[in-house]
């Protein structure tokens, strides 16, 4: 059980110190220049609290320098309990449920939450799905609703409704493993194969359903095992797509009953932030706590930035690299 009146929940200080304890296990390091031994703390009495300065560079810097929390007005001890709820949260956290808990704006709760979200994204940098004797189950999924889709009828311009007009979603679950999800354009067979040979193991075996999008990548697999829903057929031996409908359902109740509304542009952070609680799930013993770690782990070298359009449109978060 999480204990929220843990010390760096509550306090600057010790949220900085656990902060540079995950990001720092082996000592401070200058995200200027990446030196590790002329480091220097200052301790001085107009020096603001955790301020390193590097003898080599000449460079001053903390512990969120070259981080999502990077030149963040809200307090550290803040940052560090947004973290851990949301990712203890199984289906997420509203912006709203957390301006409410830490008693900030909901704008800067809806802000803080996209910065957490990149901050849960792997970068793919983790190796490929599967391997040698393993399942991957491969899965299409359509939420939400496109608002640029509309058809001119005899009665003026009205919304088209069906599949083509929903957000589409193409995602890989190892079982008793990771998962991964990605917002597509279109699902079709060069789409999904393309996710399929750069993110899975192709000596997998490999479970989807019976649509033809699978047919041809299938054979560059081990082996390829279909399940036909149309027959209402879910399982046949180890051929199943249940895991994956297992997460399919678990996004969906979070989108739909704590999210609600998701704009396209941010659809893939928001992927990225349950497909980071599905692969530090409990079930592989991951704990609450070294989940919200991990989530901390993954701040460094990202930026997330608000940019005024010229045509003053609404602002949008955007990515940038440091």
């Amino acid at each position: 059980m999480t204990d929220l009146t843990n010390p760096i929940f509550q306090n600057v200080d010790k949220a900085r110190a656990h902060l540079e304890s995950v990001r720092w296990p082996d000592g401070p390091y200058c995200p200027h220049c990446g030196e590790a031994e002329a480091i220097t703390k200052l301790k001085g009495k107009s020096t603001r609290p955790g301020v390193y300065k590097c003898r080599s560079c000449r460079k001053p810097f903390s512990v969120t320098v070259g981080t999502v929390f990077e030149r963040s007005k809200i307090p550290l001890h803040k940052w560090v309990l947004a973290t851990h709820l949301l990712t203890a949260s199984k289906k997420g956290m509203s912006a709203h449920q957390l301006h409410r808990m830490l008693g900030i704006t909901y704008k800067t709760a809806w802000f803080m939450c996209h910065r957490i979200r990149e901050a849960m994204k792997d970068g793919n940098g983790t190796g490929p799905l599967g391997g040698k004797g393993k399942v991957i189950e491969a899965d299409e999924t359509y939420i939400g609703q496109q608002k640029d889709k509309y058809t001119l009828t005899d009665k003026g311009w009205k919304p088209i409704k069906g599949m083509q007009t929903k957000f589409k979603i193409v995602t890989l679950v190892e079982r008793g493993g990771r998962a991964r999800s990605f917002k597509v354009d279109r699902v079709n067979a060069k789409t999904v194969r393309e996710i399929l040979v750069t993110q899975a193991d192709r000596k997998s075996n490999l479970m989807t359903d019976e649509a033809r999008v699978y047919t041809t990548v299938g054979k560059e697999f081990t082996r390829h095992h279909t399940v036909d829903h149309s027959k209402y057929e879910y399982a046949r031996g180890i051929a199943s797509t249940n895991t994956i409908e297992g997460y399919f359902s678990i996004f969906k109740r979070g989108m739909k009953g704590v999210y609600q509304h998701c704009g396209e542009q941010h659809l893939q952070r928001y992927l990225a932030e349950f497909d980071f609680r599905y692969s530090n799930r409990e079930a592989l013993g991951v704990e609450d706590n070294e989940r919200r770690d991990e989530a901390l782990k993954g701040i460094s070298g990202k930026r997330l930035t608000y940019r005024r359009p010229s045509d003053g449109t609404n602002q949008q978060a955007q990515t940038n690299a440091i």
